[in-house]
């Protein structure tokens, strides 16, 4: 559900760049005052590598011919509370944007708002004294959150002017395949949180930082070196909305002016491993190393960021 550039206008992709801004320094400030300790710092980096390996591998939504993957903003929000996930969120996709060309620069903020904002500061305060008590309201918050996030979608192409994607159309099939897409979002972070809060737990009640996110860690690189390589090819659920409406696999004809051409060429430039491979080629290696570096990265910014603002604090 990472939406490209073409999907928003200068506009809206500031306005939500904005929202995302405002946003960060509230979850900055609110950290300082939850986050007391170093030991916190270590599981936000494991948490956003973990979140990003799991985004890497579309599994196949059947009879549809699109495909889904793990967005995990709820299981974040679940196991670091709602300011650090978002935060945590914020570095994963801010490290597919920029290094793997997944999802647009200018697009960013959306995407931050869909993915990270909505399940922290929407959903998980709805659902959070509910998951205590039946593990149904865990899959329905992830569900949910990926709902309301295709919904946002489909407002944020209409707020920016997109006539090729009329909103009933593009908002009847956007929650028509999340809706199938939210069922596995909602069994995966069941298990997913089952799996983590047992790790996190020994953490609490072990002086030995290192040793529960070891594994952690090694899940973590199972996943992003060998289950992506068996991600699903097929169009996830935002394009595969997008070509039903337009009857042709490509994304809509707007008007793009020099915003997006500074934000296509910075992408084009630093992009390493652009759609998670060797040149956007389909190698098994290239995926491999792509999943590995991609959770790094991402380990080491979520990780920074829990570190500049522990010692901010103190």
């Amino acid at each position: 559900m990472h939406m490209s550039d073409a999907l928003v206008s200068v506009p809206t992709a500031l306005s939500f760049w904005g929202i995302t801004a405002v946003t960060s320094a509230y979850a900055s400030s609110k950290i300082k005052q939850e986050y007391h300790e170093d030991k916190s710092i270590p599981f936000m980096g494991v948490m956003g590598a973990f979140v990003f390996a799991l985004q890497m591998v579309n599994f196949a939504i059947p009879a549809t011919g699109s495909s889904g993957h793990f967005a995990g903003g709820f299981l974040l929000a679940m196991l670091l509370g709602p300011n650090a996930a978002f935060l945590v969120m914020a570095s994963v996709l801010f490290i597919q944007a920029l290094f793997f060309a997944d999802g647009g620069l200018l697009a960013l903020g959306c995407n931050i708002f869909n993915m990270g904002f909505i399940p922290a500061y929407v959903i998980y305060p709805l659902f959070k004294a509910l998951t205590e008590k039946n593990k149904f309201f865990i899959w329905l918050g992830g569900a949910l959150s990926l709902l309301l996030g295709s919904v946002m979608v489909s407002m944020q192409t209409v707020l920016s002017g997109i006539s090729e994607l009329p909103f009933s159309k593009m908002l009847m099939l956007m929650v028509g395949i999340h809706i199938l897409i939210g069922i596995f979002e909602g069994l995966i972070t069941i298990g997913a949180y089952q799996l983590i809060n047992s790790y996190k737990l020994q953490t609490v009640n072990n002086n030995n930082t290192v040793k529960p996110y070891f594994g952690l860690g090694i899940v973590t690189v199972i996943i992003a070196s060998i289950f992506s390589l068996f991600a699903s090819s097929k169009p996830d659920g935002l394009e595969w909305s997008i070509y039903r409406i337009l009857g042709r696999e490509s994304e809509p004809e707007s008007v793009k002016g020099i915003f997006h051409e500074m934000a296509s060429v910075v992408q084009n430039k630093i992009s390493i491993l652009p759609d998670y491979n060797f040149g956007g080629g389909e190698s098994f290696l290239g995926t491999s190393i792509a999943g590995i570096t991609g959770a790094v990265l991402t380990l080491i910014v979520a990780a920074s960021i829990g570190y500049a603002v522990n010692k901010m604090s103190k």
